[in-house]
């Protein structure tokens, strides 16, 4: 799925259950970063696709360049922005790492689902137990349906806070 929406189905399905204590935009971030290494390997034509950023261990060091580079510029950026507009904004350190770490992840296991050459589990085994776990359509259907539901969670987790600070 190398640069497509579809990663962020789960992403609003995570904001919506883990509300404050998830950074959508450093998990769309980490999806970003997931995807240089393949974004390169077809500019140049020279590499393996799915490669080691692909594989655990590699997300995991994504995920926290991701974590590190997501935080900083957040907070960069609403550094520049007036003390009463911030409130909500700011992304925690743990907020940061689980977002990035929960982005990697993700990516690397609907990765694994649809391509072949991607190994997960690399350098420890080459075998891809995900692979074609479910069919490709599927998998996007069940990626656009977490965002759906992901998202109609939000505002209505939104809308009972409302109603319960009204009262």
């Amino acid at each position: 799925m190398p640069f497509t929406p579809f990663h962020l189905g789960p992403g609003l399905l995570f904001k919506s259950l883990l509300q404050g204590s998830f950074s959508l935009v450093i998990f769309a971030w980490a999806q970003i970063v997931m995807d240089i290494q393949p974004l390169l390997v077809l500019l140049t034509g020279k590499g393996h696709l799915h490669g080691f950023t692909h594989t655990l261990l590699g997300a995991t060091l994504l995920a926290i360049f991701s974590a590190v580079s997501g935080k900083y510029a957040i907070d960069n950026l609403l550094n520049r922005w007036p003390n009463h507009i911030k409130v909500g904004l700011l992304v925690s350190w743990p907020t940061a790492t689980i977002s990035a770490l929960i982005g990697c992840y993700s990516h690397v296991v609907l990765d694994a689902i649809m391509h072949g050459d991607l190994l997960p589990f690399a350098p420890f085994t080459t075998d891809n137990p995900l692979l074609h776990m479910l069919n490709v359509n599927d998998l996007h259907w069940l990626c656009v349906a977490a965002g759906a539901v992901g998202a109609i969670l939000y505002f209505l987790v939104l809308a009972w806070h409302r109603q319960a600070r009204s009262r």
